[in-house]
């Protein structure tokens, strides 16, 4: 079992029911219904949340466009087995950038249901991530790192757990050579070349973008996801030792580690027949690094909190300031 050298925590003796394979599956599997009736601090804040989600969407409901204006058709995968690596997907972004392929760009094409159910997707993660005793022990430093670089995969995640799917429509970006005739505004970032582009709003985001997360739900539906095993990915996700900074480190490595392990010890022990579905998981969390969390915020939660910082978003539904 792990152990928080260094960091605030319960001591040993009392953290018997906190490793992750309690702990993470305990949070993501516990009904509504075993809740307390009656309303503590925590309960009261996730409602105020909700409560505040569902007053932007009444609000910005009128404002959604109920179709692109140029060329439309819904963006599939090219892929026949139900995803693309992480890889391939990096290389034709790479290869679509020098050509020029780029300018083609997707918008939601029922933005008001899809933008609904992602939304309240993120409160069920926040839930998830606040319900998970080894995460709240770690220092708020830390914490917060380790919100701002996982909500995004977590999203997608619960996006292909709750089989959320989605159409787009295809809007093309007009070349640099028809803005110059046409006397349109030049892009920022455009003169520095791709890296230095940022999708403006009105255009979407990029069909190599809506690819990758499409292929991504696709492989997860193939392989026929079950709900112990996605919380066990979501802890895999949480707990991310690669991102900078972090003071508790060396915990957060073992905690990883223990939720890999009890991901493959649930799949030999349901699913012993199959002695690749454990490969074939983690394959496809792989995928996940091929999903911009810029990306994500455009497509799915821009529409209703406009140009409001993701980030300031985020905290004030977490920590409810």
């Amino acid at each position: 079992m792990a152990t928080l050298e260094g960091c605030r925590c319960r001591s040993a003796g009392s953290r018997s029911n906190n490793s992750i394979l309690y702990s993470i599956l305990k949070s993501d599997s516990l009904p509504l219904a075993e809740e307390p009736q009656e309303p503590n601090p925590q309960q009261q804040q996730q409602q105020q949340q909700q409560q505040s989600l569902q007053q932007l969407f009444h609000k910005t409901s009128a404002s959604f466009p109920t179709c692109a204006t140029t060329t439309s058709s819904s963006t599939t995968t090219t892929s026949s087995s139900g995803g693309t690596p992480a890889a391939s997907l990096l290389e034709l972004r790479q290869q679509a950038c020098s050509c020029g392929s780029t300018r083609r760009r997707g918008v939601l094409r029922s933005p008001q249901v899809t933008c609904k159910a992602a939304s309240a997707v993120l409160v069920k993660t926040l839930r998830f991530v606040k319900n998970v005793p080894c995460f709240r022990e770690l220092p708020d430093d830390d914490q917060l790192m380790l919100i701002r670089s996982g909500w995004a995969p977590l999203l997608v995640l619960g996006l292909a757990q709750d089989r959320v799917d989605f159409e787009t429509t295809e809007t093309v970006e007009p070349s640099m050579l028809q803005r110059i005739l046409t006397g349109a505004p030049e892009r920022q970032g455009e003169a520095h070349g791709c890296q230095g582009r940022s999708p403006g709003p009105a255009v979407g985001v990029s069909v190599l973008d809506i690819e990758a997360i499409k292929a991504f739900l696709k492989k997860c539906w193939s392989v026929d996801i079950s709900t112990k095993e996605y919380a066990y990915l979501k802890g895999a996700v949480l707990f991310n030792p690669d991102v900078e900074g972090l003071r508790c480190l060396h915990y957060i490595q073992s905690l990883r580690r223990e939720a890999h392990q009890a991901l493959n010890e649930h799949v030999r022990l349901i699913h012993h027949k199959d002695t690749t579905r454990f490969a074939k998981l983690l394959i496809t969390l792989s995928m996940l690094r091929a999903i911009s969390p810029p990306v994500v915020a455009q497509l799915f939660l821009r529409p209703v909190i406009g140009s409001v910082n993701i980030e300031e978003v985020l905290m004030e539904m977490f920590y409810g300031k």
